[in-house]
């Protein structure tokens, strides 16, 4: 089958499309024809050579498609039909023709939405859902911060926080973002992290209480004024290292607040975990994207042949929203 390859750890001129062996569905999972993956920075990280797959998944990028199921392994209890449109959330593989995944972590499209844009919605929405709703807690009324809050993650993140009734505060690199956090997206406050201090404009915000749950995908950089910006009994899910893994803390200020920090992967999780987090998602995330109260954010799709500059717009940071790749 065709599939994009890294030909060695570095920049997108490493990825080239190739053949590749096409997966054997095992029991209990659905072997789904790809239409469109979404680009993630996990792809990024794992093509760099910072981020290998866990043990026994693919070594083909790919966190999340689109597509059409094409087959079933043994012991494969939800009702799907061959030939159905879903979506799936991956632990690899998904720059292919094909690929197999456990049925848990397939979910049917949300109704109206294309089958090419809803490759951008596994992997935010259930990363989202995941840290926000399941580990942060996030109720209505609270107020949240959003780092990053024009890509993928930072979309949805608005989108689903403002669906709850929390008062939404969310950081980008320019002014162009910014308005389009506040017009389109709906945040309460947007802050350019270039030009501006977060931490004081979300305390003007809050009139000094601070947030109570921020989602962060920048680490190290950001711990220390995350850490001020918290609201007593504040919660801080760190789900990213773009600004660094390692950073000094002062404990006397998190012990004050009775604040907590928590840190998440999803990738790595048990297949029992995943299944939960998109039993969740197609419970509470689709039929408000069924609804239109939360848009599919696609900026740009390539050609899985153009993998190599669809990387390349990616890293450029422009992006606002998802890339996808399409077959």
């Amino acid at each position: 089958m065709k599939a994009v390859i890294a030909t060695g750890a570095g920049g997108p001129e490493v990825l080239a499309v190739s053949e590749a062996c096409a997966p054997v569905t095992g029991p209990g999972e659905v072997l789904i024809d790809v239409v469109a993956a979404g680009i993630n920075r996990a792809d990024v990280q794992q093509r760099r050579g910072f981020y290998p797959p866990p043990a026994g998944a693919s070594e083909i990028l790919g966190l999340e498609v689109s597509g059409r199921i094409a087959g079933f392994g043994a012991n494969v209890t939800k009702p799907f039909s061959l030939g159905q449109k879903v979506v799936a959330l991956l632990t690899g593989g998904g720059y292919a023709a094909q690929v197999a995944v456990p049925a848990g972590q397939v979910l049917p499209l949300p109704d109206g939405i294309d089958v090419i844009s809803a490759a951008g919605l596994p992997e935010v929405a259930a990363t989202v859902y995941s840290n926000l709703f399941m580990t942060a807690q996030l109720q209505a009324g609270e107020t949240v911060l959003i780092h990053g809050g024009a890509g993928g993650i930072g979309a949805m993140a608005i989108q689903l926080a403002k669906a709850a009734g929390a008062h939404v505060v969310a950081t980008a690199g320019s002014d162009e973002k910014v308005a389009m956090l506040t017009s389109y997206l709906g945040a309460d406050l947007a802050v350019n992290y270039r030009s501006e201090d977060f931490v004081e404009r979300l305390n003007e915000f809050t009139s000094g209480q601070g947030a109570n749950v921020i989602l962060d995908v920048v680490g190290a950089k950001y711990l220390a004024r995350n850490v001020a910006a918290l609201a007593t009994y504040g919660r801080l899910v760190v789900i990213g290292l773009q600004g660094g893994a390692s950073a000094e803390l002062n404990l006397g200020a998190l012990l004050t607040k009775r604040a907590a920090i928590i840190g998440t992967t999803l990738r790595g999780r048990p297949i029992e975990e995943k299944t939960t987090i998109m039993d969740g998602v197609r419970e509470h995330v689709w039929p408000l994207v069924a609804s239109g109260a939360v848009k599919p954010m696609v900026d740009k799709t390539f050609p899985l042949e153009q993998v190599g500059a669809a990387h390349e717009y990616f890293d450029s940071g422009t992006h606002v929203g998802k890339v996808l790749l399409t077959l």
